[in-house]
């Protein structure tokens, strides 16, 4: 597996991931009825931030965008986000992808990383945030609308360099 900058001709094998996670509505706090324009303005980041994909024999796994968390002041700490395509979450397209945007942060001087709104249900994706570093150091409760489990927390997750 390989991950390198996004390009155009990515999209059409992008799109189909970012659609089919963000209509879940079980991860992302998104609009499950987000256009692919809209999608597509949300996902693809401008510098001094970055969108990649995991490739593997042509075929996109699944991306990651990341950048400064907060503009000015903030912008000292980065943020990430991570979609993986369903059928093939658990061979470690998440856990790469996010190894790798913690060695972008590194290398751009960073301080370190936060993750405004990771579902609390979302384990698999909490377990390789922690496994990786992050830890938890603060939940908002109710404020995900999980479409299965109702309201679940929103936690803010920070790994430090």
């Amino acid at each position: 597996m390989e991950i390198r900058p996004f390009a155009e001709t990515d999209w059409p094998q992008l799109w189909p991931i970012v659609r089919s996670v963000v209509r879940s509505a079980d991860t992302f706090a998104y609009d499950p009825a987000m256009t692919e324009v809209e999608a597509r303005a949300i996902w693809i980041e401008a510098p001094p931030g970055q969108t990649v994909v995991a490739v593997e024999g042509g075929a996109v796994l699944g991306t990651a965008k990341m950048g400064p968390n907060r503009p000015g002041p903030g912008a000292h700490i980065a943020t990430a986000s991570f979609m993986v395509a369903g059928d093939v979450r658990g061979r470690g397209v998440g856990t790469a992808l996010c190894r790798f945007a913690l060695d972008w942060a590194k290398e751009r001087g960073y301080s370190g990383m936060q993750f405004n709104a990771v579902a609390a249900s979302n384990v698999d994706a909490i377990a390789v945030y922690e496994r990786l570093g992050f830890r938890i150091v603060g939940t908002v409760p109710g404020a995900f609308a999980h479409p299965t489990l109702g309201r679940v927390g929103l936690h803010v997750m920070f790994c430090a360099f």
